[in-house]
């Protein structure tokens, strides 16, 4: 019994380890086999699609070489051309500046220590030369003229009745009843009486003149652009009671850099826009002699003319302002403003060449004017500028162009076909 046990035993042991012999012997062919299987299952089924893919093509896509020609010349848009214009521009600079008074006349107090009774005028109101503005209290200075005159009839008297002493003097010189020291005097008492008399007359004038000047007056024609002056106030000597804006006049004081001063002249016109969007036309009366050191600007001073309501100018001391210096005209290359395209910093336009293409060309812009920008470098005359629809252009874009409003119906159908 044991040794049967014993020989099954074994023989369970050695077939045990003969199947696990086998089953590693045969696991890489099984592996294998899947491998090729799945790889033949595969290509078949990627024979399958590509089949079905040429068959749906065929029945429902048509030609696929046929639509990638068709494609390829398909119109990218319906365009329009224009060839560049010659046109004459003016030529310009652009300033700022701010507008002030011409001259502003300071009018001040020559009474002093006298009351103000009287304030005839007002902020904006336009006065006349020598029209009164205001009136000082004058009763003491009435008083001091009196006193004036009274002086003066006295000192008339005194140098009557010393003239009258001297040509009797003179009268006896000769027959000696005098002597020569006695006349002598005489005639002095004359001539210091005479002096008197002037000096009354002096005072006289003097004390006339400050009752004049109790009365403030303007002393040219302008508008008033500062009120100081108050009622019952003692102004002192040179007090400033009123400014004047002398004739209405302003002007406006541009600032241009000195690589722009030489081509400003007097006499140059200019236009401005004033900050409610109204122009102004004026004239440049003078330049600066020096220029900033800081900024390397000088000031072009231009004279405005008065205009509006009152004679007055619709400008205003203080405005700021931007205005345009007119330096004649030039020709120029100009081509229309939608034609140009703007990509990446720079400037293009499309020209359409001889195949129906679009091409793009770099171009310079300079001044515009209207609808019309001038193209400084990159454009030929002749070139055929694509005008509607530039925007949405690339370069070699297949374009169609768009028939002429002067064709007639059937050519404008042929032309779309």
């Amino acid at each position: 019994m044991r040794r049967a046990g014993s020989g099954a035993s074994l023989q369970k042991t050695v077939g045990g380890a003969g199947q696990r012999q086998y089953n590693a012997l045969s696991f890489p062919n099984k592996t294998a086999n899947m491998k090729k299987s799945s790889v033949i299952l595969l290509a078949l089924a990627l024979a399958l699609f590509a089949a079905g893919a040429i068959l749906f093509r065929g029945v429902f896509g048509g030609d696929a070489a046929g639509d990638a020609s068709v494609a390829s010349v398909r119109p990218a848009l319906t365009v329009t051309v224009a060839p560049p214009a010659k046109e004459m521009l003016p030529i310009q600079i652009t300033a700022n500046g701010n507008v002030a008074a011409w001259q502003e006349a300071v009018i001040g107090s020559e009474a002093p220590d006298l009351r103000l009774l009287e304030v005839r005028v007002n902020v904006g109101d336009s006065v006349r030369a020598g029209e009164v503005l205001a009136v000082f209290d004058d009763e003491t200075v009435k008083i001091g003229v009196v006193q004036a005159e009274a002086a003066l009839a006295e000192a008339e008297a005194l140098a009557g009745e010393a003239r009258e002493n001297a040509n009797r003097a003179r009268a006896l010189e000769k027959t000696g009843a005098l002597s020569e020291q006695a006349i002598l005097q005489y005639l002095a008492a004359a001539q210091s009486a005479a002096a008197r008399v002037q000096s009354a007359k002096a005072r006289l004038a003097a004390e006339r003149l400050r009752l004049t000047r109790t009365r403030v007056r303007a002393p040219d024609d302008g508008i008033i652009s500062a009120r100081n002056a108050t009622v019952g106030a003692v102004a002192g000597l040179g007090g400033e009671l009123f400014r004047l804006v002398r004739k209405g006049r302003l002007e406006w004081r541009a600032e241009l850099f000195s690589s722009e001063l030489g081509r400003v002249t007097v006499g140059t016109p200019v236009t401005l826009t004033l900050p409610d969007g109204q122009p102004l036309a004026g004239q440049v009366r003078a330049l600066a002699p020096t220029v900033n050191a800081a900024s390397r600007a000088g000031i072009v001073y231009v004279d405005l003319p008065g205009g509006g309501e009152g004679g007055k100018s619709p400008a205003r001391p203080g405005m700021f302002a931007r205005g345009v210096f007119e330096l004649g005209e030039r020709s120029a290359l100009t081509a229309p403003l939608s034609a140009v395209v703007m990509r990446e910093a720079f400037h293009y336009v499309f020209v359409l060449d001889e195949n129906g293409r679009a091409r793009q060309v770099k171009v310079t812009t300079g001044r515009r004017t209207g609808g019309r920008v001038e193209i400084v470098a990159g454009l030929e005359e002749t070139a055929r500028v694509i005008v509607t629809g530039a925007g949405f252009l690339n370069d070699g874009d297949t374009v169609r162009l768009a028939p002429s409003p002067s064709l007639p119906d059937d050519a404008a159908k042929d032309s779309r076909r």
